[in-house]
């Protein structure tokens, strides 16, 4: 084994102490490759990942440029150009794959092929990056060296494939985690129980702004239309909720069948949260408003939701049983926002908001008088947004 592969692979076995980013990896792998005298020119690693929308991740290395990161979606997976290309034969288990472009008789059998020709490229080498649970990752070589790889270049990286693997597996596992939690309790929320937030009863106290979303007529929606289209048109609505919460710095915590609860956090002054959560939810019901407009030329079911916003006190952290935790927020504060909501739909209105959050943007809303809420003993000030704010 030549002193390249070495330092690479103990480099690589000590877990590629000097670096914090998957693509960092690649970077020090190829420096120290190319330092020892092989002649790459570009390398691509292929890291499938559990993703809702993202089927893997792309890392691209090119000699003098550095790491480029693009994402491929899962109906990448569908197309012609993929199922006739050497990763899909990777990742099917079929092994390695080279093509010697400098060989006149190289076969042009993969689309690939006209592109690394025109980028000068002499050879291409395809590899698979085991995981030790068995999934199949993969890694592609090139070089624009005039008689393409050699055998010791080959043995080379036939050497650090293994630790590569191992490292690279590291990343993944770690993307993979923060990636779910993320996506089924919330990008802060994941966080801290990456940061070790697990145990029962493990609670802060924050201050926050509290959004709650109901599908109106949820009930006799599922009644009425078939399964799959109730589930449609829930991920529909939810489509027009989400994306303008997370815009305004929010975080979805909890859908509870047709309705969500969402915060944002309050560092010092409520004013700026108060106001991004009513630019989210005035975005949201435009949102929904828009997509109404396609479903009724469609002569579909229109949807309409309440929502109330309040600002205050909450307890955030796990709740559950000794081995079934869920991260959420609870408190009177959330019991309040909770009421408005259900006040929001006996009045007909879109949205509620409570006194405290008026105060944090009086120009913003109008006082529609005090009423009883259930749980409270005192009849609560409600407020609802300004037409100017109810784009």
């Amino acid at each position: 084994m030549d002193q390249a592969a070495r330092a690479a692979i103990d480099w690589l076995i000590e877990g590629a102490p000097d670096v914090g980013q998957p693509e960092d990896v690649l970077a020090g792998l190829c420096a120290r490759l190319v330092a020892g005298g092989l002649p790459l020119h570009r390398v691509a690693v292929f890291v499938r990942t559990l993703h809702p929308n993202v089927m893997g991740r792309r890392f691209l290395w090119r000699a003098g440029v550095g790491v480029e990161i693009s994402e491929r979606p899962h109906e990448l997976l569908e197309t012609d150009s993929y199922l006739a290309s050497p990763i899909a034969l990777v990742f099917g288990g079929h092994g390695t794959v080279r093509r010697r472009l400098v060989d006149p008789d190289c076969p042009d059998d993969f689309g690939i092929i006209e592109e690394l020709r025109a980028e000068g490229i002499t050879d291409y080498l395809i590899q698979p990056l085991r995981f030790a649970n068995g999934e199949i990752h993969a890694v592609s070589w090139t070089t624009v060296w005039a008689t393409g790889f050699s055998d010791d270049d080959l043995a080379a990286l036939e050497a650090i494939l293994a630790p590569f693997a191992r490292v690279t597996e590291i990343y993944a596992l770690r993307r993979t985690a923060t990636t779910l939690l993320s996506t089924y309790v919330g990008r802060d929320a994941g966080g801290r129980i990456l940061q070790g937030r697990i145990r029962r009863g493990d609670i802060e106290r924050i201050h926050a702004v509290i959004l709650l979303a109901d599908l109106r007529g949820f009930t006799a929606l599922s009644d009425r239309l078939p399964g799959e289209q109730v589930i449609a048109l829930l991920n529909s609505y939810f489509d027009g909720l989400v994306p303008p919460i997370e815009a305004g710095g929010g975080e979805v915590l909890k859908f509870t069948g047709d309705g969500l609860l969402a915060i944002f956090p309050v560092a010092d002054d409520p004013q700026a949260p108060c106001r991004a959560a009513l630019a989210a939810a005035a975005d949201a019901q435009a949102a929904l408003a828009a997509a109404n407009e396609v479903r009724a030329a469609r002569g579909e079911t229109v949807l309409r939701a309440g929502m109330a916003l309040h600002v205050g006190e909450v307890l955030y952290g796990n709740i559950g049983s000794a081995d079934r935790l869920d991260f959420t927020t609870i408190g009177p504060a959330v019991n309040l926002t909770a009421r408005l909501e259900t006040l929001a739909r006996d009045l007909g209105r879109d949205l509620l908001v409570s006194a405290a959050f008026a105060e944090a943007c009086p120009d913003a809303v109008s006082a529609l008088g005090t009423y009883p809420l259930r749980g409270f003993r005192t009849p609560q000030a409600v407020f609802a947004p300004r037409p100017a704010q109810q784009r």
